[in-house]
């Protein structure tokens, strides 16, 4: 069977940068830094003590008063990007219900709300947690309360792939409408766990920066990194068929080309030597797009602020794209947003594509100390206006889980 095109038609976003896409992409642009203190639980005895929070976020935007009660924050987050994703789209839901299928990833799901139920058995007895509690907190019920808000009765999954999650889910969502199962998608990812538990758990690792100035946190590549910033917010893309989009006239913001994804199988933490999974990642993400290295221009890295993930991923990116990875603007756009884990991968596929779209690569801020082991073209502290056919996105998750996209300019 041939494959068929497929092309983004409709972007959402909720984020440590905006609450929906055209703030968020303005910030991003601009360089803004959506990092700051934790209000979300008292930290003042934690080790760090900033975060990349979504601001002024009201969850009655999304569901009323009482549905709200009933879902994790990371689920919120979820419906409202992908409310904004599908009034962009232009969709009309309720007629296409049976063709439209979802794909939204989370990794951790709703830590929050297991903290707060665990106090609330520990304190009443664990028979007396909310009944609401396991349907709030389980990863999938982002993907599932989409589904229910807007009536999609196509496949409906979740990838738990820690911080390949998003990407996983776009690409997976690209292939289901390339192979001719559905001929639309809703696909992203989602996460919210700045919490005691889930802020403690990585600070305990020594995952997390401990650093105390907003602008001296979030470092990708830089030499002064010391580890990531927690992030929470989604991304959400609607993928549809190229015909089936140009039927109905839909605006169209970038196109879908390549998806790779494999395992380093090496460590359940650490990245394998040399970025080598990375290699074939990106090379199995080139190969399904039949796109030659040297055509890509842009590539939103995984870029966390650790010293292992930046120095293996740019060695990575020198493996696969040789002489030209000098010529590739490398950007991090976690420096500005944090870390979103699973959700990570939708909001930056969100990025790329409006980078294609406008022709300009936002930049990796913070960076003042290059570092010998990270030695590319990162876009510091300024974005450019660029020319740039094609786009890549990583996403390299705990568990060896590697992922990548690759988009091409829409030319109409």
């Amino acid at each position: 069977m041939e494959k068929r095109r497929v092309v983004i038609t409709g972007l959402g976003t909720v984020n440590p940068l905006g609450n929906n896409v055209s703030a968020s992409w303005d910030a991003a642009m601009a360089g803004k830094c959506g990092i700051g203190p934790i209000t979300q639980f008292d930290a003042s005895e934690f080790k760090c003590k900033l975060a990349g929070e979504v601001k002024n976020f009201d969850p009655e935007t999304v569901v009323d008063k009482k549905e709200a009660r009933k879902m994790a924050r990371f689920t919120l987050l979820a419906l409202a990007a992908a409310t904004e994703a599908i009034a962009d789209s232009g969709l009309d839901t309720e007629a296409e219900a049976r063709q439209i299928g979802v794909i939204l990833s989370s990794g951790i799901g709703g830590l929050p709300t297991i903290e707060e139920q665990h106090t609330r058995g520990e304190e009443k007895g664990m028979e007396k947690v909310s009944p609401y509690f396991v349907p709030m907190s389980i990863a999938n019920m982002a993907a599932a309360q989409i589904a229910i808000r807007f009536g999609l009765k196509g496949m409906c999954t979740c990838p738990v792939t820690a911080c390949a999650g998003g990407t996983n889910a776009v690409g997976d969502a690209f292939h289901r409408i390339r192979d001719g199962y559905e001929p639309i998608m809703v696909c992203g990812g989602a996460e919210s766990c700045i919490s005691p538990l889930g802020i403690g758990g990585f600070t305990s690792m020594k995952a997390l920066s401990t650093a105390s100035d907003p602008d001296a946190a979030s470092l990708p590549f830089d030499a002064r990194r010391g580890g990531f910033v927690m992030g929470e917010g989604s991304g959400v893309l609607v993928l549809e068929e190229l015909e089936h989009a140009k039927a109905r006239g839909a605006h169209i913001y970038a196109e879908v080309v390549g998806y790779g994804a494999n395992c380093d199988a090496y460590h359940f933490t650490a990245p394998a030597p040399g970025g080598a999974g990375a290699i074939d990642c990106m090379k199995l993400a080139l190969a399904d797009g039949q796109v030659a290295p040297e055509a890509i221009d842009h590539i939103n890295a995984h870029g966390t602020g650790t010293h292992m993930n930046d120095s293996c991923e740019t060695a990575a990116i020198h493996a696969v794209f040789g002489a030209h990875a000098g010529d590739i603007a490398v950007v991090s756009t976690k420096s500005m947003t944090g870390h979103l884990l699973g959700g990570a991968g939708g909001v930056e596929a969100v990025f790329t594509a409006l980078a294609l779209r406008d022709q300009f690569a936002p930049p990796t801020i913070h960076y003042e100390q290059p570092d010998p082991e990270c030695d590319l073209d990162y876009v510091p502290n300024t974005g450019r206006s660029m020319k740039m056919e094609y786009a890549l996105s990583n996403s390299l998750g705990f568990g060896g889980h590697n992922a990548c996209l690759v988009f091409r300019k829409w030319e109409g």
